[in-house]
């Protein structure tokens, strides 16, 4: 009998030279699935990244459809079958060579945009040591509410501002009461803020009134992405009381272009475990598959470009190094039973952010409100420049990637934004 074909066997070479290079972050043992078009005039088709180019899958005959949905509402196992044709046309002395080629295109001569549309977005505040230290800077006695250990914390956000990476955005305005004053006035945020999470792209999605079991939650997730929830602190904290976040969130989420399969990060997976002094998940958020594989361990960084560093060339300093795994309290399963388990129905494309994910160690607090202690304490960066917010004409990038010994490191691209001063207010 033939043994079953692994796609994640770091074995695999491609006869796409670029595929190969350690450096890359999409081996053929990656296969991320995003949208591109080679003009803006052209509708968008379903491509694959392998190594520097972008594979119309439709074109070479691999995938039935150029909808982003139709692969979305694929099962899993539908999913894996299509991986699995993917990457044995690619693989070096693969018989569809010659046939796939001329489907291939440079990553550099498309327009790459939003993975799918996103028509519900959720964000999640999954990431403990930001909700700890975040707490901490409001309430010194008791930085994490009673609930925070027991329920996911999520609110709707909107989905009509996600961006896909390099499109910039203008700083936001809204009401802002600084201490002291009488009265809020309208002005243009200085407090200005990134947010380092993952998105997890919904695939096929459940009817209303019918909950996602957890041990079948995965089912339903077609993989991940990278996520920049940029938030405006000062309107935040004079908003955001009592129903949360409003303007301050709403001007611009910005995603990766790729979305990285769970099939893909399946040798990145690793135990999820409460210590036993923490509350254990209610039985609708526990399960075995969950307890023994319910972790990624993903690595996460956030670099940060100033206009000084980009005027000398510089691409930029690496001012965030934290990881998916110790920063999550929850898995990416239980958020989606919990956003289903009253009767919530979920939508193919669909988006959950994680919320941020700082890690608890040095130079792991992924967001500005944080490393600058509410802003009290600045940035010094390695040029001696200082950063409390975000200036105008900052860049922003996200990156992350997994490794493992034995395996080929695998990548998520950036995700990446400059912020741009606002426009002037009307007379």
């Amino acid at each position: 009998m033939t043994a079953p074909y692994d796609t994640n066997s770091p074995d695999l070479v491609s006869w796409v030279e670029s595929a190969n290079a350690s450096e890359t972050p999409f081996p053929i043992q990656n296969l991320p699935y995003g949208r591109f078009r080679r003009d803006a005039s052209d509708p968008w088709s379903i491509g694959v990244a392998i190594g520097d180019q972008v594979l119309d899958v439709h074109g070479a005959g691999l995938f039935h459809s150029s909808d982003m949905v139709h692969w979305l509402t694929l099962g899993r196992g539908q999913r894996q079958a299509q991986r699995e044709a993917i990457s044995m046309a690619l693989q070096h002395g693969g018989e569809d060579r010659a046939r796939v080629a001329q489907w291939l295109v440079p990553m550099s001569m498309v327009e790459l945009g939003l993975p799918c549309d996103v028509r519900n977005y959720s964000d999640f505040f999954i990431g403990i040591h930001h909700a700890y230290n975040t707490g901490r800077l409001y309430r010194p006695d008791t930085p994490l509410l009673p609930n925070y250990r027991w329920v996911p914390i999520g609110y709707h956000g909107r989905a009509s501002s996600i961006q896909v990476s390099g499109r910039d955005f203008v700083r936001p305005k809204g009401q802002v009461k600084p201490a002291g004053e009488e009265a809020p006035s309208m002005r243009s945020s200085d407090r200005l803020d990134f947010e380092l999470e993952m998105g997890i792209v919904i695939g096929r999605g459940n009817a209303q009134g019918d909950a996602i079991p957890i041990d079948e939650a995965e089912d339903h997730i077609a993989g991940l992405t990278l996520l920049n929830d940029w938030s405006a602190r000062d309107l935040q904290a004079w908003e955001a009381q009592p129903l949360g976040p409003f303007l301050a969130k709403s001007f611009a989420t910005t995603l990766s272009p790729w979305i990285v399969t769970l099939e893909a990060l399946a040798p990145f997976r690793k135990p999820f475990i409460r210590s036993p002094d923490e509350p254990q998940p209610l039985p609708y958020l526990e399960a075995q598959t969950s307890r023994e594989l319910g972790a990624i361990d993903a690595t996460l960084e956030v670099w940060l470009q100033t206009p000084q560093m980009r005027a000398q060339g510089q691409s930029g300093e690496c001012i965030v190094r934290t990881g998916l795994a110790q920063a999550a309290y929850w898995t990416v399963a239980q958020l989606v039973t919990h956003h289903t388990i009253n009767g919530c129905n979920l939508m193919p494309g669909d988006l959950l952010g994680t919320g941020t994910l700082s890690g608890d160690g040095l130079g792991q607090a992924a967001c500005l409100l944080e490393i600058t202690q509410g802003g009290r304490q600045p940035l010094r960066l390695s040029n001696g420049e200082e950063r409390l917010f975000l200036h105008d004409d900052d860049t922003v990038t996200l990156r992350g990637y997994c490794e493992r010994p034995g395996h080929r490191r695998i990548g998520f691209g950036d995700c990446t934004a400059t912020v741009r001063k606002a426009k002037p207010s009307r007379p």
